[in-house]
Parts: structure tokens; C-alpha cells; sequence
């Protein structure tokens, strides 16, 4: 899967349905395998914000 679209639909997951990456990992099976992939590819997860951004 393109890392845009699983960037795109982790965060809306966050946004629309968990209040944090915990959560989200816990009730997603696949959650795992996208967020390993986002971070494989300079993304992290900031807590404010409860979406990955960029790495700075």
C-alpha cells in the first residue's frame, strides 16, 4: 500500500475514532504493519496533535 494513503487513512482513524496510538494499536489488527511503515519512512507519532507528522 502507498504510504500517502496509509498515512492518510491512520490519521483519519485518529482523528475520527481513537484518542490516542495506544488505542488505535490495540483494536486495529493491522495497525502494527502501517505504523511500522510510517516510521520506516520519516514519519512519528505527536502526541498534541494525535496524528503522525514528519519527522523534525
Amino acid at each position: 500500500m502507498d504510504i500517502n494513503v496509509i498515512l492518510s487513512l491512520i490519521n483519519t482513524k485518529l482523528r475520527d475514532f481513537y484518542s490516542s496510538r495506544d488505542e488505535l494499536l490495540e483494536d486495529m489488527d493491522n495497525a502494527y504493519e502501517m505504523v511500522a511503515q510510517l516510521e520506516e519512512n520519516g514519519y512519528e507519532y505527536n502526541e498534541k496533535l494525535n496524528k503522525f507528522v514528519i519527522k523534525q
